[in-house]
């Protein structure tokens, strides 16, 4: 089923049922398991006609309106699904502070947000074991298939659950802190993007930003809870 604003099949939101997943780090060798109520996620990565449609901007390096948005920073992931959840009369799930690192998600809320880390990786998975969904070339656009630029959305094969571009293209937000001790602010992206070797396009991969970063094979994709959830680790 589509969303309200600017409904197209790229808007389209996919159920996701609930489950259990594990995670894991190489960094620290450690791994660790997560419940997942059941949610949905958008079919494929925010696109730049979406995110104009909704904002009335255009950051993306790239430009095409069904190209995945771009050059979009944590904050401004997070400001958009505030304003989608307001343009379709949805709670919004973030209350932002004043100060500028500070942001609280309302697990009650209807409205959109970003997948936490377990959500997406659970996703992407679709009940597959291995490091990929699925082989790698049928896919996803990494640095060896992408003649080095971003792509159209829904231009590789879905995963078992209907979701595109799950792995390469662009890199997704996550809500998650990837570890507050060590790292502070910086959050947890997924998937790997066009320029990245094949390594790190598995859905295990984890890489970490300041929330304020911006780069062309970065963007995002949304969620709404089916219940209320746990703000997760």
């Amino acid at each position: 089923m589509g969303v309200g604003v600017g409904v197209g099949v790229e808007n389209e939101m996919v159920a996701v049922p609930d489950g259990v997943v594990t995670l894991s780090d190489r960094r620290t060798q450690r791994s660790w398991t997560a419940e997942v109520a059941a949610f949905r996620m958008s079919a494929f990565p925010v696109t730049q006609e979406w995110y104009a449609q909704v904002t009335g901007e255009r950051p993306s390096a790239a430009r095409g309106e069904r190209l995945p948005v771009e050059g979009v920073s944590w904050w401004d992931a997070v400001a958009f699904c505030n304003a989608l959840s307001v343009a379709e009369g949805l709670t919004p799930a973030y209350r932002t502070g004043v100060e500028a690192e500070n942001v609280e998600w309302d697990a009650s809320a209807d409205g959109y947000r970003l997948p936490t880390e377990a959500e997406w990786e659970y996703a992407c998975r679709a009940g597959s074991a291995g490091p990929r969904y699925g082989l790698l070339d049928e896919v996803a656009w990494y640095r060896g298939n992408s003649d080095e630029r971003v792509h159209a959305v829904g231009g590789k094969q879905a995963n078992a659950w209907g979701l595109y571009d799950m792995l390469g293209n662009v890199w997704d937000w996550c809500w998650d802190l990837y570890d507050a001790e060590v790292y502070g602010t910086y959050r947890v992206l997924r998937g790997g993007g066009w320029s990245d070797e094949h390594w790190s396009c598995r859905a295990s991969v984890r890489r970490r930003s300041h929330p304020t970063f911006r780069i062309d094979d970065v963007g995002f994709r949304v969620a709404r809870s089916a219940v209320p959830v746990s703000r997760g680790r």
